[in-house]
């Protein structure tokens, strides 16, 4: 189902109200810091990240300190299939997926992952809030040996910490290709913060950042196309 035409199902208050984020309510508490991160190296590195979707997802890590670029797009399958229409079919291999730029002296990976499981719901099996499919799982698309043991650490240490009331299905894959979404997909957030699928789903999300991590919330976002009006 898309996304358009949820946001016009979801015109009415009343149904809007019972489609919340389940970790970006105003009762989420901030996970606890990685016990384990990446060292920095460099002055540049890149995460990308499924999260359900990826408006909400790019909104959320355009407003990290730290975090110099963030692209909304694909990743999991192949090159020929990257392309909205067809990722939305489930059947891909694809999720819709954020690439994150980010300088580590500023953020760390770990930083970034501890944001990451506060704004969505790592215990939901290829689903996320009201968006169904294997398109919409969470899934860590680990870029190299480093990422890798960090989130695995991470991952236990949440599951030990009990942070979340059911068991962690988020996956840890290998980063095979980022592919970006087309043009009207990025910035969405920031262009669209009154669609009701985006009030309702997605700015609590940022909302969860400033609250929850405020030394990582900046006010004015990082965004692909900041010319465009």
């Amino acid at each position: 189902m898309s996304r358009s035409f949820l946001a016009l199902a979801f015109a009415s208050m009343t149904a809007l109200s019972v489609l919340g984020c389940a970790r970006a309510d105003e009762t989420a508490k901030p996970l606890p810091a990685p016990a384990l991160d990446t060292p920095a190296a460099g002055t540049s590195e890149t995460a990308v990240l499924a999260g359900g979707c990826f408006w909400g997802m790019q909104g959320v890590f355009q407003h990290v300190k730290g975090v110099t670029q963030g692209w909304a797009g694909y990743s999991g399958g192949e090159r020929a299939t990257a392309q909205y229409e067809t990722v939305s079919g489930g059947r891909t291999g694809h999720a819709e997926s954020v690439k994150i730029v980010f300088d580590p002296r500023q953020v760390s990976y770990g930083q970034i992952l501890r944001v990451y499981f506060s704004v969505m719901d790592p215990t939901e099996l290829n689903a996320q809030g009201p968006d169904e499919g294997t398109q919409y799982r969470s899934e860590i698309f680990a870029a190299d040996a480093a990422q890798q043991r960090t989130a695995e650490a991470y991952i236990a240490q949440l599951a030990k910490a009990r942070a979340f009331a059911a068991p962690i299905v988020t996956r840890i894959g290998t980063l095979r290709g980022f592919y970006a979404a087309e043009d009207y997909h990025q910035d969405y957030l920031i262009h669209h913060p009154e669609q009701p699928y985006i009030a309702i789903n997605d700015l609590p999300k940022v909302a969860a950042l400033k609250r929850l991590y405020p030394e990582l919330y900046r006010a004015a976002p990082v965004m692909v196309f900041p010319n465009r009006s």
